[in-house]
């Protein structure tokens, strides 16, 4: 079982810090014709760097590839001897073809935990709003506060819908939605996502996705007066902060980088329009 715990070693600054493994592939599934679910043994890796569900890890695919592709954690675990680590990816190119090809007992170069993630109470009740491959990180949050979220899924289509059995066991409440209406509300997120929101109280709405739902949701939430947090997505190549490649606007005119000071940010922040 997946569950996030708190970290246990610190820099000298107080933040948790960043472990590089080799990494050794527990188990790998087809979860859709597009997407893989890998499950890594990682070490301490968890213990020493969680900050909260939504975190990534900076993976090198290959030992011909450069630059290390990013993916989100879809759930992690902390116990001994050693931490789990889940990630849930499709195959976008060379680097994720080449990871999809990996099989139990292969070896892995991962970096992380990297960023921050969703500000949570375990306690807490949470509206979780998700577009296609940014589904895998909110089943984390679910898992996370196991007794109060409710979800919103849209996909591309129905092939494209992934992790929707699993949010369902641990979930209240799972609206899907499909550009196509393949399965679910034929639309976007935001039809469920009002609905959901005009019956329910809820602490925060926590979305991953393409910008331009995020941007929606963000507005809707801010209609309803509920906290929005979001989980931006941009290139990066260090992943650490040090390349300032993955730079975004704020709402303030200040820049701030999706690799360190994200990828969770609270919606107020962003620029949307820069």
């Amino acid at each position: 079982m997946f569950l996030f715990l708190n970290p246990t070693k610190m820099s000298e600054s107080g933040d948790p810090m960043p472990v590089q493994t080799i990494a050794t592939v527990a188990e790998m599934i087809h979860v859709s014709p597009f997407a893989w679910s890998m499950t890594l043994e990682a070490g301490d890796m968890v213990r020493s760097s969680f900050r909260g569900p939504g975190q990534f890890v900076h993976v090198k695919c290959g030992h011909s590839r450069l630059l290390r592709r990013p993916i989100s954690v879809c759930a992690c675990s902390s116990d001994e001897p050693g931490d789990l680590l889940r990630l849930v990816f499709e195959v976008r190119g060379e680097g994720t073809a080449w990871l999809a090809r990996r099989r139990p007992n292969d070896k892995v170069d991962l970096l992380g935990l990297l960023g921050n993630g969703f500000s949570m109470d375990p306690k807490g009740r949470y509206l979780l709003v998700g577009g296609g491959i940014g589904v895998p990180p909110l089943l984390g949050c679910a898992q996370y506060a196991p007794h109060g979220c409710d979800a919103v899924l849209g996909f591309r289509d129905g092939a494209h819908a992934l992790l929707t059995d699993e949010f369902q066991a641990r979930c209240s409440h799972v609206a899907l939605a499909t550009e196509d209406g393949s399965l679910g509300e034929k639309g976007f997120v935001t039809g469920p996502m009002a609905a959901l929101l005009e019956q329910n109280r809820y602490d925060a709405v926590l979305c991953c996705g393409p910008g331009p739902m995020l941007k929606a949701a963000a507005g809707l939430a801010a209609r309803y007066g509920v906290p929005c947090q979001v989980s931006l997505e941009e290139r990066m190549a260090c992943g650490v902060g040090a390349c300032l490649g993955c730079a975004v606007p704020m709402a303030d005119g200040a820049m701030k980088h999706v690799c360190k000071d994200g990828p969770v940010f609270d919606a107020g922040e962003v620029g949307w329009n820069g």
